[in-house]
């Protein structure tokens, strides 16, 4: 079954840190992190080369060491949904979400009928660790412990922000900063009054609707501004910047004491 902290964790107040796994993909991957005293690990199929079958190396490997883990979906579909969920994901990470319909479809295509969705079933999987067991109590079990992340990063995403955090079963709101600022035709300047407007929305939507408010940064100090500002679910950072990251600083401090 998903892990049974992850939406309760998202539920709750204090700050939730995590990486997001963009390059590498191993079995040992949530274990790294989870001693790393992280809280959980967010696995990215959207940008990534990452297939479904890596993927299910890395959440059978999170259930292993306890971790939650995260999957972003390549694209809002209800079968790439559903084969994330049956592969182990404890929580589905939808991108480019824009309306409240969008959203209500991802709960809808992650959740089984006949509680109102629509997800296939499959017994006996990496979901369900591969248990034998009474469909319907497997089946109850996974939509009451599996967490709905949506992806705010459009202009009309930002504009809908206070729809998509009113529907039901959404978990989380996760400001995609990159294409927002691409979407609002300002490309990367986080600076810019437009797209601080825009995340103003998101986070003021997220909170009055009790809803998880995420997002990456891409430093410590970029990290702790986000938490000052309302964001208490960060992935901090990837995992190609933080290797990058420790290498030049190793490199930089042998080189500078030479």
């Amino acid at each position: 079954m998903p892990h049974q902290r992850l939406r309760p964790m998202l539920a709750a107040p204090g700050l939730k840190l995590g990486l997001f796994a963009m390059e590498f993909a191993t079995p040992g991957l949530p274990l790294l992190v989870k001693h790393g005293g992280a809280d959980f690990l967010v696995l990215d199929l959207e940008h990534s080369g990452f297939g479904f079958e890596t993927m299910r190396v890395v959440t059978i490997g999170g259930r292993a060491a306890d971790l939650p883990v995260i999957v972003r979906v390549p694209h809002r579909h209800p079968n790439e949904v559903s084969r994330a969920l049956d592969g182990g994901a404890d929580g589905i990470m939808a991108p480019l979400v824009s309306t409240a319909q969008q959203a209500a479809d991802v709960v809808a295509w992650a959740t089984y009928p006949p509680s109102g969705g629509m997800r296939g079933v499959g017994m006996m999987l990496p979901h369900d660790n591969y248990r034998p067991g009474a469909p319907a109590a497997k089946m109850a079990e996974a939509d009451a412990t599996r967490a709905i992340v949506i992806q705010i990063e459009t202009r009309e995403g930002a504009e809908n922000a206070e729809a998509i955090a009113a529907v039901p079963g959404v978990d989380c709101l996760w400001l995609g900063h990159m294409d927002l600022s691409c979407s609002l035709g300002i490309p990367g300047r986080f600076d810019h009054p437009d797209f601080a407007e825009a995340c103003g929305r998101v986070i003021a939507a997220a909170k009055r609707h009790g809803k998880a408010l995420g997002r990456m940064a891409g430093s410590i100090a970029e990290a702790k501004r986000l938490a000052e500002e309302g964001y208490d679910t960060i992935a901090l950072f990837s995992d190609t910047a933080a290797l990058q990251g420790r290498i030049a600083e190793g490199v930089a401090a042998l080189r500078g004491s030479a």
